[in-house]
C-alpha cells in the first residue's frame, strides 16, 4: 500500500482532505492508498443527514468548531488535533469486502501495538466493548473510499456539546455517559500520538508518494463543492409528511414526503445509514410521481435496495415510506 503525503505539514480543513481522497481515487491507480490527517475542532456529518438534526450549531459557533458534510453515509462525528483520521482508497468495489479488509488491517496494527482491539458492529473498532474508531464508506466508479476516526484522545466537552445525540438518556447524562461508551487509545498504550502515526504508517505502507503543487490546486478545485452552502446545508423543499424509524443493523431513517392527491411529488431519505449505490437515481427518482400505495412503491423500487442502502430490504424501506 502506498502512503500519500503533502508537500508541507500545514493543517488543512476537513473539506480539503475529503477532496484529496476523491483526487487520489480518480487519478492514482497504481495500488491501494492510505493517508492520515488531523484537523482543528470540527464536526463532520453524513451524506444523508440533516445538519439541524445532528449538529448543535449554536455550540459550534460559540466554540469555533467548524462543520462539514461528507459524501459517505454514517453518523456525525467530532474531530480535533488530539485524534487522527484515516483515509483508505482501493480498487475493490464490494462494500462488505472493502470494509472488512480495512477494519481488519487496522485491528491487526492495534494488536501489534499491544492493544486488544476487535471489529464490532457495522463499522466500529472496539477496545473492551468501547468504541475507539468509527468508519464510513463510499465509492466512485472503479474505486472505493473508507475513512474514519481513531480516538487517541479528544476534547470530551466539545464532542458532547457539538453533536445532538438521538438517545435522550445519553443527552441527560452528558460527558460521563459518552466517556463510558468510547475508548481513548492513550489509555491503552504508552506511545505518543506522533509515535502511533509513525507505527501505523510503517506497518501499513511500503512506499510513499508526495503530491505536487499542481495536484494540490486540483484538489482545491474539488474542494469548492464541499465548501458550498448547497452541499453543506442541502436544498430541500418544504415537506408535509415526515416518517421516522430506526432499522437495527442499518441505521436511523427520516423519510420526508411532499404529497399531492396521494401521489409522491417529492421525497428525500435522510439518516445515518451507509450508501453503497446511487440513492438519487435508483431510489428517489424512481419514487417521484408514484402513488402512495405499497404495491406501487414496491413496483417502482429496484429489486435489490441493499445495493444502494447497505443491508436494507426493499420491504422494510416500503414500510418506512408508507409508515406501516
Amino acid at each position: 500500500m502506498i502512503y500519500i503525503s503533502l508537500p508541507d505539514n500545514t493543517i488543512k480543513n476537513i473539506s480539503f482532505y475529503l477532496s484529496m481522497e476523491e483526487y487520489v481515487a480518480k487519478h492514482k491507480e497504481e495500488d491501494d492508498y492510505f493517508f492520515m490527517w488531523q484537523v482543528q475542532p470540527s464536526v463532520i456529518f453524513g451524506r444523508n443527514q440533516l445538519i439541524e438534526n445532528e449538529v448543535n450549531l449554536s455550540f459550534c459557533r460559540e466554540h469555533n468548531i467548524k462543520t462539514y458534510r461528507r459524501k459517505s453515509g454514517g453518523g456525525c462525528v467530532y474531530a480535533d488535533m488530539n485524534n487522527v483520521m484515516f483515509s483508505y482508497i482501493t480498487k475493490d468495489e464490494n462494500v462488505n469486502f472493502t470494509f472488512n479488509r480495512y477494519i481488519n488491517m487496522v485491528v491487526l496494527v492495534l494488536r501489534k501495538l499491544g492493544v486488544e482491539a476487535k471489529a464490532n458492529g457495522r463499522n466500529d473498532i472496539m477496545i473492551e466493548d468501547r468504541k475507539v474508531s468509527g468508519n464510513a464508506f463510499y465509492h466512485i466508479p472503479g474505486r472505493s473510499i473508507v475513512h474514519g476516526t481513531m480516538l487517541y484522545d479528544t476534547n470530551m466537552i466539545n464532542m458532547v456539546g457539538s453533536i445532538n445525540p438521538t438517545d435522550e438518556k445519553l443527552l441527560s447524562k452528558g460527558v460521563n455517559s459518552v466517556r463510558q461508551c468510547i475508548a481513548l487509545l492513550k489509555d491503552y498504550t504508552s506511545v505518543s500520538l506522533d509515535e502511533f502515526k509513525d507505527f501505523v504508517r510503517t506497518n501499513l505502507c511500503g512506499k510513499e508518494i508526495i503530491l505536487s503543487d499542481d495536484e494540490i490546486l486540483e484538489i482545491k478545485e474539488i474542494e469548492k463543492e464541499y465548501l458550498s452552502n448547497k452541499f453543506i446545508y442541502g436544498n430541500n423543499p418544504k415537506f408535509t409528511v415526515i416518517h421516522k424509524r430506526r432499522v437495527e443493523g442499518v441505521g436511523d431513517f427520516e423519510v420526508r414526503l411532499e404529497l399531492k392527491n396521494d401521489v409522491i411529488k417529492e421525497i428525500n431519505i435522510m439518516g445515518d445509514f451507509f450508501i453503497v449505490g446511487d440513492i438519487d437515481k435508483e431510489i428517489l427518482a424512481r419514487l417521484r410521481n408514484v402513488k402512495m400505495e405499497r404495491e406501487a412503491i414496491m413496483k417502482a423500487l429496484p429489486e435489490r435496495v441493499d445495493n444502494i442502502i447497505h443491508h436494507l430490504k426493499k420491504e422494510i424501506l416500503t414500510d418506512i415510506i408508507i409508515n406501516k
